[in-house]
């Protein structure tokens, strides 16, 4: 909840005195200690999401050390080796045994951060009955459900409903004049649908080509229509209010971009330097982060990114026959590493670092074994990647245990909403109704310790006062002072 809409909700309620711990306390005159440290609290921090699109093989980007003799005979024709010139890079010999990792050699990026506690792994990530269709299993881990729950809304679009009541009709407005979530790319996916299939984030390929697209079919807002009460008039509505949105946002978005600026000191890598296939050549992610970098330079508001890199169906060729370690996977792991390293340098160099976590997803991981095509099919489990200097850092779980696959898949350590939940409660500050809204609520009792400074808040009912025919409640928020 934005911390200033709740300063106003308290003053509204008024200063009636009421019990805490037994003592009569009167807190919410706007020179109270509870109104300051509200007021004073950090409120603007940011997510992004990174979706490696296709299925990520999670156990040659994160290898096992202490059981890489069961891991390379498992997959003896694309395994990373543990010794050589081109061997995985261990992240931490301090690492209890079960949890000694490395990463892939192309990966040095992650590595550095990880070495600096600005990354942390979480290890076999998944849901029960892990579904191993690409379409079903993204819409599962953008709609936040089980494996057999079919939600109109997704997580981000119930989260950033609950964060900023009223959209689209208040906004954009003084408090925030951005579009709450923004999407790289074409389409506006399922993660940021609301219940009322009105979308709590917009899509654009770039600043620029956005504003130029909307001025060119005109920007003026259509005139007030009704409509059918019906799913075809429930469709236009969609489209007439997006269309609003867009001509809102198209400006604003201009705006902040240029008054944005990249870090002079940082070079977003372009290509991959080592052998692979020509179509994976090419960074399809640093550009996405560094127009993402210019924005909060520029002073954006927005509170989630979407961004996406592609390639990871590797059923063939993920590795070059003459070297496990280079290849489509290798290049596709360097352009993540290497991006996202230059992304938070950037806005290290300008600042802004802190306010900032990055964390990926895939829709599956892949299978255990290896096939005689140098790939992996499709799998189940696999590792989410977090990154930023809020972050305690380190290794969430443990190796695998090859003796107890899921018919030939990784089960589980974690589920996927665990590391929702733990974001979204303990990174962007969502209180806990905001969590249950985003039907997360079970999950609540099993997050994660990843952030180094939480911003947790707890929703407290307490009654003020009682008379003989009525009382008033008030919910007050705790959580702790930052520092």
């Amino acid at each position: 909840m934005d911390r200033r809409r709740f300063i106003k909700r308290l003053s509204a309620a008024g200063a009636a005195p009421f019990l805490l711990n037994g003592q009569v306390v009167k807190a919410l005159t706007s020179n109270s200690p509870l109104m300051k440290m509200l007021a004073a609290s950090n409120s603007d921090r940011v997510l992004i999401f990174i979706q490696l699109h296709g299925g990520n093989d999670g156990l040659n980007m994160v290898i096992p050390i202490t059981n890489h003799t069961e891991y390379q005979l498992a997959r003896a024709n694309i395994a990373i080796p543990k010794t050589g010139d081109r061997k995985l890079l261990e992240l931490d010999a301090d690492l209890p045994d079960e949890q000694k990792v490395g990463v892939h050699p192309d990966m040095t990026g992650f590595r550095d951060l990880y070495l600096q506690k600005s990354a942390a792994i979480v290890r076999d990530v998944g849901y029960d009955n892990m579904n191993m269709s690409h379409f079903r299993s993204r819409d599962i881990w953008f709609m936040g459900g089980d494996y057999d729950e079919y939600f109109p809304s997704g997580w981000m679009g119930r989260f950033l409903n609950e964060e900023y009541p009223g959209y689209p009709d208040d906004y954009p407005n003084a408090d925030m004049p951005d579009p709450l979530g923004l999407e790289l790319g074409s389409d506006v996916t399922l993660a940021f649908q609301r219940e009322n299939s009105i979308p709590a984030g917009i899509a654009i390929a770039n600043p620029d080509a956005f504003y130029n697209l909307i001025n060119s079919v005109g920007g003026d807002t259509p005139p007030e229509t009704s409509y059918p009460d019906n799913h075809y008039g429930d469709e236009m509505r969609f489209l007439a209010e997006m269309e609003i949105k867009s001509n809102d946002y198209a400006g604003r978005l201009k705006e902040v971009y240029d008054a944005g600026i990249n870090s002079a000191n940082v070079t977003y890598p372009t290509q991959y330097p080592n052998p692979a296939p020509i179509p994976y050549i090419n960074n399809p992610l640093s550009e996405q982060l560094k127009i993402i970098a210019r924005l909060l330079s520029g002073g954006s508001k927005t509170r989630i990114f979407l961004c996406r890199i592609g390639g990871f169906d590797t059923h063939a060729d993920q590795v070059e026959g003459f070297d496990n370690t280079y290849g489509r996977h290798a290049a596709l792991l360097y352009h993540l590493s290497e991006s996202v390293k230059a992304f938070h340098d950037d806005l290290a160099d300008q600042g802004i670092e802190e306010r900032v976590l990055s964390m990926t997803f895939s829709e599956f991981g892949r299978r255990v074994y290896s096939n005689e095509s140098y790939g992996t099919d499709h799998g189940k489990a696999a590792p989410i990647l977090l990154f930023g200097s809020g972050l305690k850092g380190g290794v969430y779980g443990n190796n695998p245990n090859f003796s107890d696959l899921d018919n030939g898949n990784l089960r589980p350590q974690f589920d996927y909403r665990q590391v929702y939940t733990t974001v979204l409660s303990d990174w962007m500050g969502a209180p806990d109704s905001t969590i249950v809204n985003t039907y997360f609520g079970d999950y609540l009792s099993q997050k994660l310790d990843l952030i180094a400074n939480p911003l947790a808040i707890n929703d407290c009912l307490m009654i003020i006062k009682e008379r003989t025919d009525w009382k008033i409640v008030i919910r007050i928020l705790r959580m702790p002072i930052q520092r």
